[in-house]
């Protein structure tokens, strides 16, 4: 074995054995600092709001549509995919969607069909996240549920983020989490806090119906003092600002029942 390969052994090693560390600490917390926001969405948050025969709209999904080919048919829904990016679309599953939309979420506004519209891990990176609000309003029939989780601006790793160049990041991300080498997008997280969503909802009409702050991320966890203080931090800050402290958040906003359809600008491209 080369020098090289004995140092990035010893590096492995050592970010293997900080991270038990922080794992060891955080069992030692309450639940509710113990909840992984991205699996919670998908398994637990979500499951009030699917049901059979829905039309649903995936954004931002690409190639990884939130729902399954084998889940879609199980339970009967029309599945399209909206995403600003034709090749993603395209790399999709065959099957998987009954149409498909390249489009900026920012600017489009669609049929005022879906029963539920899904969007995980998107809206950080748009520039505009009223406009985005506008969008999701526009695709939601009356009676509707957007189903939306996103990081928030609040997290010490978004401030992070926001200051370090996106470059660099990248290659940190690589180094401590390498089973993360893919494609990443710049995110600005603009206005991404639980009360600017809360806001942003009933701007365009949509009644928040749910709402589940998390209070847990894994982005200090290979280094033990700054996953503590990290850790420290949040409990006091949770303290002091309740939801706002959150790291990240699942949001169901409703399209109350009497709301009036509004006529799509966009057009949707339904598959053969």
């Amino acid at each position: 074995m080369g020098m090289m390969g004995l140092m990035k052994r010893l590096a492995r090693g050592l970010i293997n054995s900080q991270t038990a560390l922080s794992g060891a600490f955080d069992r030692c917390l309450p639940e509710r600092f113990r909840v992984d926001g991205n699996h919670h969405f998908r398994s637990e948050f979500i499951r009030g709001f699917l049901a059979r025969n829905q039309t649903v709209y995936d954004l931002g999904g690409g190639r990884s549509p939130f729902i399954s080919k084998e889940n879609k048919a199980k339970l009967g829904l029309r599945l399209f995919g909206l995403d600003i990016d034709g090749a993603e679309l395209a790399g999709a599953p065959e099957g998987v969607y009954d149409g498909a939309v390249c489009a900026d979420v920012c600017a489009y506004t669609g049929p005022a069909d879906a029963d539920l519209v899904i969007c995980q891990s998107l809206l950080e990176h748009v520039r505009d996240t009223h406009r985005a609000f506008q969008c999701i309003a526009g695709l939601l029939k009356p009676g509707g549920t957007a189903l939306i989780f996103v990081p928030s601006r609040n997290a010490v790793y978004a401030r992070l983020n926001l200051l370090l160049p996106h470059g660099l990041k990248r290659r940190i991300l690589y180094i401590v989490f390498p089973h993360t080498r893919r494609k990443t997008f710049p995110a600005y997280y603009s206005r991404c806090t639980p009360r600017d969503f809360r806001r942003m909802a009933q701007e365009h009409g949509l009644e928040v119906v749910s709402l589940q702050p998390y209070f847990l991320s894994s982005y200090f966890i290979f280094c033990f003092p700054l996953h503590l203080f990290w850790r420290l931090w949040i409990l006091l800050y949770e303290r002091l600002a309740g939801e706002q402290a959150a790291e990240s958040f699942s949001m169901a906003a409703r399209k109350p029942a009497g709301s009036r359809s509004t006529e799509g600008i966009g057009e949707r491209v339904d598959s053969a």
